[in-house]
């Protein structure tokens, strides 16, 4: 059974171009510059598995022709990967039923005073998602084969994310700057391996380049993808320095795992 892992979305917090319509140092002349929030989706012939409600969202799943989500996994409670969990609506009036999200404790607290109304029925509105306490290990039973995602917590500045393992295939690490030791082995030698990496200069809760670099002589991954970009990275001038086994990502980017 194919399994296919699609990045709806590389941009750092403000995306590229910014609101004010700055590119930074893209050029506005390649498309693969236009960069939205992180926001990834698992897709099988049975099922699709969203990474995060960026803000973006309603945008990203038109541009990828997504007419499905069954269930949704949160690395963190920040905004760019929350705030656009209202439209997951739709799914909630396709599915005729609560669509179940997995996430730690402190984004279940974050959404329930941001957005009570996506969890509690009002009298305009019926609630349309269920919580679900996030394991260090989640199966989803799939036919044939079912879907392994195992999430690791990482550091992220003040704050932990979940950083996800897909099959043991593909790491998903948005926003990262601290992988423990500890948890080196769940990441080594994977196939595929997401990373934040923000800019060139050194930032409080993001790894960039050259920690992403050594990160990589360490973990050893065949393929690693560069998310979380901001208007620093041009995609063209960022693949012409980079190693030929490390690659940009950009906003549809997709393979097979």
């Amino acid at each position: 059974m194919s399994i296919k892992f699609t990045i709806l979305g590389c941009g750092s917090s403000m995306g590229v171009p910014r609101a004010d319509g700055s590119f930074g140092e893209c050029n506005p002349n390649e498309k693969r510059n236009y960069r939205t929030r992180c926001s990834a989706i698992i897709s099988s012939k049975y099922s699709k598995t969203l990474i995060d409600t960026s803000p973006d969202l309603r945008f990203q799943l038109l541009q990828n022709k997504i007419n499905k989500i069954d269930r949704v996994l949160y690395s963190h409670f920040h905004a760019d990967q929350t705030h656009g969990i209202n439209d997951l609506r739709i799914f909630f009036i396709k599915n005729k039923k609560k669509i179940p999200i997995y996430c730690d404790n402190k984004t279940k607290k974050y959404l329930l005073k941001n957005f009570k109304y996506c969890f509690k029925d009002t009298t305009s509105y019926p609630a349309i998602l269920k919580f679900n306490l996030i394991k260090m290990n989640n199966n989803f039973k799939q036919k044939k084969k079912n879907l392994n995602i195992k999430s690791i917590k990482v550091g992220h500045g003040k704050v932990e994310c979940n950083a996800f393992i897909i099959n043991n295939i593909c790491g998903y690490l948005s926003d990262v700057n601290v992988i423990y030791e500890k948890d080196y082995k769940y990441f080594k030698n994977l196939k595929y391996f997401i990373v934040d990496c923000l800019r060139f200069n050194k930032h409080p809760s993001h790894f960039n380049l050259d920690e992403v670099l050594e990160l990589v002589k360490i973990l050893k991954p065949k393929k690693t993808i560069l998310t979380n970009l901001h208007v620093d990275f041009d995609y063209n001038d960022l693949k012409k320095i980079l190693p030929k086994n490390i690659l940009p990502a950009y906003d549809g980017m997709n393979f097979n795992l």
